[in-house]
């Protein structure tokens, strides 16, 4: 049975009685407005992990002056039947006075650079800060646990991989393949900011990445040919506005200049209201 808490030393007692109990803990840290991605993270969790707990957080720290923080869609009430239907036993969902006393912003914030940098880092300049703050806290909270996070932000992933390597947490981070609908689209929660014509066209990013990496596994090793391949299927849309495309090294995120090595491809571009990102992965 789901139980729902709402203080950092409930959550943080809950998860130790679980380990005092031998169990081992997958986590799974969320915004909320939870769709079938989400419940990929859950799932993988709960196969691989003896009890999931979950947060569900809408973090006003990540969020940029101007960004989306007031109307970001919310459901606790269907956040947590999706959570109870994938097998979760614990939902953490703490008031923002709760996660942050003081207010914000924070006197204590945590950076990490490189990784950080670049792309999301350059086109959203205080969210990584956010994001890696929020999660750091989230991390000292849950202790011990295995913490399950899609691919679909897999600069978000870069940079929680490399805070848990340099700060030492207690977690292993697993990376979840993005879920997608037919067309190829992403699940994210801001799909819902699309009009039926936007949501028509905004499977072209994916396509322009698929381009991307066609053309390295072609054996296309110039990064400006490579962006210029996916440049070329978002041309063609006149309902995208690009933000960027690239190739980038998998784990540090650095430009891939010649194209070489574990690869991710990836870029963002704006439909209408909705600011969608992307990336699918390649070898060269």
């Amino acid at each position: 049975m789901l139980t729902v808490l709402d203080t950092i030393p409930g959550f943080r007692a809950a998860l130790d009685v679980v380990r005092a109990d031998g169990h081992t803990v997958g986590f799974v840290p969320t915004m909320g407005y939870l769709h079938e991605g989400h419940r990929s993270l859950l799932e993988a969790a709960r196969r691989e992990c003896d009890v999931v707990a979950a947060s569900i957080f809408v973090n006003p720290l990540q969020f940029g002056a101007g960004e989306d923080l007031a109307s970001y869609p919310r459901d606790l009430d269907r956040d947590l039947a999706l959570c109870a239907d994938a097998g979760a036993l614990w939902v953490f969902a703490p008031p923002v006075e709760e996660m942050y006393p003081l207010g914000t912003p924070v006197a204590t914030s945590v950076g990490v650079a490189g990784a950080s940098e670049g792309f999301e880092g350059a086109s959203r300049p205080t969210h990584f800060t956010g994001v890696a703050t929020v999660v750091a806290k989230l991390f000292a909270i849950a202790g011990i646990c295995r913490a399950y996070f899609g691919e679909k932000d897999w600069q978000q992933l870069a940079v929680i991989r490399r805070m848990v390597v340099d700060l030492s947490f207690p977690v292993e981070v697993v990376g979840c393949p993005t879920v997608r609908e037919p067309d190829g689209l992403a699940l994210s929660s801001r799909n819902v900011y699309l009009t039926p014509t936007e949501r028509a066209a905004a499977p072209a990013l994916h396509r322009a990445l698929l381009a991307g990496a066609a053309a390295i596994e072609a054996g296309e090793r110039d990064r400006i040919a490579v962006r210029s391949a996916m440049l070329a299927v978002l041309d063609a849309v006149p309902e995208a506005q690009v933000d960027y495309l690239d190739v980038v090294d998998a784990a540090s995120m650095a430009p891939a200049d010649p194209v070489s090595g574990t690869l991710r491809v990836l870029g963002a571009a704006r439909f209408g209201k909705a600011r969608l990102i992307d990336n699918v992965g390649a070898t060269a």
